[in-house]
């Protein structure tokens, strides 16, 4: 078993408060898979605040990137980042160790079918088969609504649910091998799961907007920062659906901890915006930039989006953040970390109005 490098960020652990004493994760370990990254940092965050002690998996323990995980609160008491890979099976088992759940947030986000495939796939089958080896019953696993929708032969009015997945041959044939991965990534979790009788929670958020904890810009804050930028001349003719980070974190804390939970969860918002139409809301909260008024495609109508459902994450007592307020707190985040100029105003824009509205 090879040596993984630990770090905690605090000396003596303090006495656990009365009140840390009555939360739902106190005397609980969990693991959280690629801790650093924008969903699993929300999620360590939750599981913090709820009381759980949290390993999370990160390449390098010590490297100042994590910074923002060891910042959290609760983190210096109950928070260890532990060295591992996806593609080493014995590093999964050193570090799912005196764990009793995993959340396996871990995944790359890209096209390139070198980087995507091999990760995913043979990763998440190793985090499945580490966690049955420590006895551990619960996984949640962080998926994608790109393993949901992906087909073209779908009714696009019917509302895309649960029993939904990606027509393989079709993702190969548009080379989107992100959604390709991560559909033979969930469904090889579903079949070893079964096998291996560990009980499987699966959460399919949309693209994922809110402020981020990392200091670097990920995918899905890219999306919203390229329109900002003037590196998007203009805009595509596609629609997205799209969902607050603080929810998506909630929902893979909620589906763990309920256990009458099973299956798919799709997590969504409710609201498919086109890109002309994030463009003016963009330009409506953000007039100083340049944003974009054209679309790519002048000779097609604009797509009509998908309509996906969040019921069963409602029926958990899930609320969702309204999609303008995750726009809003997604540029102001990128502000306020630097990785967006912030520019002078010159029209007296209303936030709260149009948020309100």
């Amino acid at each position: 078993m090879p040596m993984i490098e630990t770090t905690t960020t605090g000396g003596d652990v303090p006495p656990v408060p009365e009140a840390a004493a009555s939360l739902p994760g106190h005397g609980r370990t969990v693991c959280v898979t690629g801790a650093g990254g924008f969903i699993a940092s929300w999620l360590v965050k939750r599981l913090l605040q709820k009381g759980y002690t949290v390993r999370g998996t990160v390449r390098n323990p010590v490297d100042p990137k994590n910074d923002h995980l060891r910042a959290l609160e609760g983190a210096a008491e109950r928070l260890v980042l532990v060295r591992a890979d996806l593609l080493d099976p014995e590093s999964l088992v050193a570090a799912f160790q005196g764990c009793e759940g995993v959340f396996h947030a871990a995944s790359p986000v890209t096209d390139d079918p070198e980087k995507m495939i091999e990760p995913a796939i043979r990763g998440t089958r190793y985090v499945l088969s580490a966690a049955a080896d420590m006895g551990i019953k619960r996984v949640v696993f962080t998926s994608t609504i790109g393993t949901v929708y992906m087909n073209p032969y779908r009714d696009a009015d019917k509302p895309v649910d649960d029993t939904c997945w990606s027509d393989l041959d079709y993702c190969k044939k548009t080379a989107n091998w992100y959604c390709y991965a991560k559909t033979v990534a969930e469904q090889a979790a579903w079949e070893l799961a079964e096998q291996r009788g560990v009980s499987l929670l699966v959460v399919n958020p949309v693209l994922v907007l809110g402020p981020l904890l990392q200091p670097t810009v990920n995918a899905s804050a890219e999306h919203v920062m390229k329109y900002l930028t003037g590196s998007a001349k203009t805009y595509a003719n596609a629609a997205q659906a799209y969902v607050h980070v603080r929810d998506v974190a909630e929902a893979h804390v909620r589906v763990y901890e309920r256990p009458t939970a099973r299956g798919r969860y799709i997590c969504a918002e409710g609201t498919t915006l086109h890109r002309g139409e994030l463009c003016r809301v963009l330009a409506k909260l953000f007039p100083e930039y340049p944003v974009p008024t054209e679309c790519k495609d002048r000779v097609n109508p604009p797509v009509k989006g998908y309509r996906f459902t969040n019921q069963r994450l409602k029926d958990l007592g899930m609320e969702f953040v309204p999609v303008l307020q995750s726009i809003y707190e997604t540029v102001r985040s990128l502000q306020e970390k630097g990785l967006l100029p912030v520019l002078p105003t010159t029209t007296n824009n209303n936030d709260n109005n149009l948020l309100l509205s």
